[in-house]
């Protein structure tokens, strides 16, 4: 499964930004999409997560400032990012999930989002 993200960048505090997330070349359905982050120096942690069904979980840091969504159809997700903050400076990763006897988890190439104060 390749993992094509967009929609990093600059903004500052207080601002939004909206990344996307298409995945292609899955044989099987993907079970869950969603974003994760590492800050330099840090853990790569979930953001959030969505299923296809659209049930959803938010990192309780992000809770009520950020919305994920996702269309099947197109096999893609998204993040709307509000009310940011210089805490969440960091590479955004979009993750991917498949399941079927076997656990698949597959990572996009990571994409800057820098929030000045």
């Amino acid at each position: 499964v390749l993992l094509q993200a967009s929609g990093g960048g600059l903004v500052q505090a207080g601002g939004s930004l909206r990344l996307s997330c298409a995945a292609s070349g899955s044989r099987f359905s993907i079970n869950r999409m969603g974003w994760y982050r590492q800050a330099p120096g840090k853990q790569r942690d979930l953001v959030a997560s969505i299923t296809s069904g659209d049930t959803t979980i938010y990192a309780d840091s992000v809770k009520g400032r950020f919305t994920i969504s996702r269309d099947n159809a197109k096999n893609t997700v998204y993040l709307q990012m509000s009310s940011l903050e210089p805490e969440d400076t960091a590479v955004y990763y979009c993750h991917a999930r498949t399941i079927t006897t076997t656990v698949y988890d597959y990572w996009g190439q990571g994409t800057q989002v820098t929030v000045s104060s």
